[in-house]
């Protein structure tokens, strides 16, 4: 396994708010300490997890998970500036891919030009993440390193990835509480029989000890 590239800016591209955590939060604190400028981009609402709970309309659920998310980015060291939501239709990303490009060429313009993006893999099952995944593969832009995380299925045996990040006792401990923070979908909505809820094997999984990331470009 490859030592992490090194970066002057960095941007984490989460499809859904938590995915930053569960993919990237040790390789954040790594970027940090090397002193990389670090920025999240988060591309869905995240308003699909718990269709039909009355006491969390769509409305509501956004705006605690774009909460959650900035919370747990404040823990790893990230100011709320560092973070953009661009508040895309969770579930839906697929379908509108001249939109997503749009937007995320959009949102990519005014930063900097990061010459590292970390973004998931067009192999996740999740189809929000493969939107994601295939519209930044239709960016290019010229300096840039690319890195891809898997997430869904948890535990899927996808084969070692070129770079990772091994995380020490003290920062797993870190990550499976800024994993758990994520309240919206660790069982804090009980009122939405289909709506998704971490359970103890999802938990060890986006908190495992290693954190893997593909090489993309």
């Amino acid at each position: 396994m490859g030592a992490l590239p090194t970066a002057r800016r960095a941007l984490i591209v989460a499809p859904h708010p938590d995915d930053e955590a569960i993919a990237a939060c040790g390789l954040i604190s790594s970027l940090l300490r090397q002193g990389t400028t670090v920025e999240v981009l988060v591309v869905s609402d995240g308003g699909a997890s718990h269709p039909g709970s009355r006491r969390w309309p769509r409305l509501r659920l956004v705006a605690e998970r774009r909460r959650e998310t900035l919370r747990a980015m404040r823990g790893l060291g990230l100011t709320p500036h560092a973070v953009t939501f661009l508040g895309l239709p969770d579930g839906s990303l697929a379908s509108a891919p001249k939109l997503l490009e749009r937007r995320l060429v959009r949102a990519l313009r005014p930063r900097g030009a990061p010459d590292l993006i970390v973004g998931p893999e067009t192999t996740d099952d999740h189809a929000d993440h493969r939107a994601v995944a295939c519209a930044l593969a239709s960016i290019r832009r010229q300096g840039e390193r690319r890195l891809g995380y898997h997430v869904w299925p948890v535990n899927a045996a996808r084969g070692a990835r070129p770079y990772r990040v091994v995380l020490k006792a003290a920062a797993l401990a870190i990550k499976r509480r800024i994993v758990r923070s994520y309240r919206t979908q660790a069982g804090a909505i009980m009122d939405s029989p289909t709506g998704f809820r971490m359970t103890h094997r999802h938990v060890k999984a986006f908190a495992a000890p290693i954190e893997q990331f593909a090489v993309i470009l």
